[in-house]
């Protein structure tokens, strides 16, 4: 989160967005941005938004996959990815994540799915 300069901006019922800068930090070898730091926004945001929906004194959430389409290239600005809730179970969250520029014009699109899992009792021996 801190290496990629990302920052929580809005929270709501069913989404939470987050806005991340787009300068060399991540680019590809190409100057544009790359898609990997697009999946680390959208895995970034989508599992900060299951912890919304869950007790993290007694449970925590891991990514157990993630999809990407990238659909337009940039260079410069900001990105900001919006994750949705498409599916919430006892154990399975199923976000959608849209990432957009500075004029919404879509970016990449993301599907990620969280395993809620209840945290282990771990004692010192």
């Amino acid at each position: 989160m801190e290496t990629l300069h990302i920052e929580f901006i809005e929270v709501g019922a069913d989404f939470l967005t987050a806005k991340m800068p787009v300068d060399s930090k991540v680019h590809q070898p190409m100057g544009l941005l790359h898609g990997g730091a697009s999946v680390a926004l959208a895995e970034s945001v989508g599992s900060a938004a299951s912890m919304i929906f869950v007790d993290t004194s007694a449970f925590e959430i891991r990514g157990i996959e993630i999809s990407a389409n990238h659909l337009k290239s940039k260079k410069t600005g900001w990105v900001f990815a919006t994750a949705r809730l498409i599916h919430k179970g006892k154990t399975l969250h199923l976000w959608e994540i849209k990432i957009t520029d500075e004029e919404n014009q879509l970016i990449s699109i993301c599907k990620l799915t969280n395993i809620i899992l209840p945290k282990k009792n771990e004692s010192i021996s």
